[in-house]
């Protein structure tokens, strides 16, 4: 007759097990799928300010989406476009106005912490001007959506055909910091290729490729 400790421990390591499968198959990955992937990037870009505050379209920054197979990442001569006079959030520019009216005094130039690093970059002086002893420097964005080598992705059909870049890379407009929303593996995408086969793409029919080929050349 089996003793009742020896029959709690079996129960106990039984359950242990079972959690510690449960927790193995919730954390399982196919290798290089990367969703939920959210580094860190050397400026603080918000698209959540950008695209859904402000309403800039994709287009506007990853202007390349529409004509190559990558969209590119902007360059800091389009942020310029706004950023040459927006040098910092409205917050804080009303905050210094106030500030400057109380004390009788004109308004001091505000420059956020993020956006000096843009003018670093781009080696500019504190009036945004070429500064003759300023270094140009690359900023080192870090990717987010990586494909492997063997998959084959081309911006371009998707674009034409009226795919919404949120199918794809989630609801931008509310995210901080830039993430990967959808797994982007091959059953997801050829998923997706099956639906809008059968629904079509903004009330438009399509014929997205099942092709082996199309993807894997």
């Amino acid at each position: 007759m089996k003793s009742p400790i020896v029959t709690i421990v079996l129960a106990l390591g039984l359950v242990a097990n079972v959690l510690l499968l449960a927790w193995s198959v919730s954390s399982f990955r196919i290798p290089g799928i990367q969703q939920g992937y959210e580094p860190e990037q050397p400026i603080a870009y918000s698209h959540r300010l950008h695209t859904g505050e402000l309403q800039i379209q994709c287009l506007y920054c990853h202007s390349n989406a529409d004509r190559s197979r990558h969209a590119g990442i902007p360059a800091a001569a389009v942020c310029m476009n706004c950023h040459s006079v927006v040098t910092a959030s409205l917050g804080a520019l009303r905050a210094e106005d106030e500030l400057a009216a109380k004390e009788n005094r004109s308004p001091r130039s505000i420059v956020s912490p993020e956006l000096q690093k843009l003018y670093s970059a781009l080696g500019l002086d504190a009036n945004r001007k070429p500064d003759p002893g300023g270094k140009l420097k690359p900023i080192a964005w870090n990717r987010v959506h990586n494909l492997p080598d063997f998959a084959y992705f081309d911006h371009r059909a998707h674009v034409a055909s009226g795919v919404a870049c949120q199918r794809c890379h989630g609801p931008v407009e509310t995210m901080e910091r830039m993430r990967q929303h959808s797994d982007l593996s091959m059953g997801w995408c050829v998923n997706c290729h099956r639906e809008v086969n059968r629904t079509g793409v903004g009330g438009k029919t399509v014929n997205a490729s099942l092709d082996c080929s199309a993807c894997h050349f």
